[in-house]
């Protein structure tokens, strides 16, 4: 079992930046991890991946040039630098986790992770 806890969500004026943190604890070893949000009314949205060594990344096109997703392993910590942070970026933000079953991709967009963390609420004002 792997238990993640995030942390850094808060209310910023547009134009502003946070940064996101998750911590795994638990079997850590080889996890690829994403970063997910879900806005009011809509549905759970894949925002970025990093593979299991931090080689790969990839992102949604609309925080493309904005975010940064990395980790530090040895933390057990993944973060969500986000800067130039927009209205529309409001919504509660998970953090994922699934076993990289040696694939060192990035899976952005797919739903298949097993481990969520329980959210964190980010509101940007304009």
């Amino acid at each position: 079992q792997v238990q993640l806890v995030e942390s850094g969500g808060g209310l910023v004026q547009a134009g502003g930046s946070l940064r996101l943190s998750c911590v795994a604890s638990g079997r850590t070893f080889s996890l690829s991890m994403g970063w997910f949000r879900q806005a009011p009314g809509k549905e759970r949205e894949s925002v970025a991946a990093i593979s299991w060594s931090g080689v790969t990344t990839d992102y949604t096109d609309s925080v493309k040039g904005r975010f940064t997703i990395s980790r530090d392993n040895a933390k057990n910590t993944v973060y969500l630098q986000m800067n130039s942070l927009k209205a529309e970026d409001t919504a509660v933000y998970y953090c994922a986790a699934r076993p990289s079953r040696g694939s060192s991709r990035a899976f952005i967009g797919d739903l298949g992770y097993d481990y969520w963390g329980q959210g964190t609420q980010v509101t940007v004002s304009s």
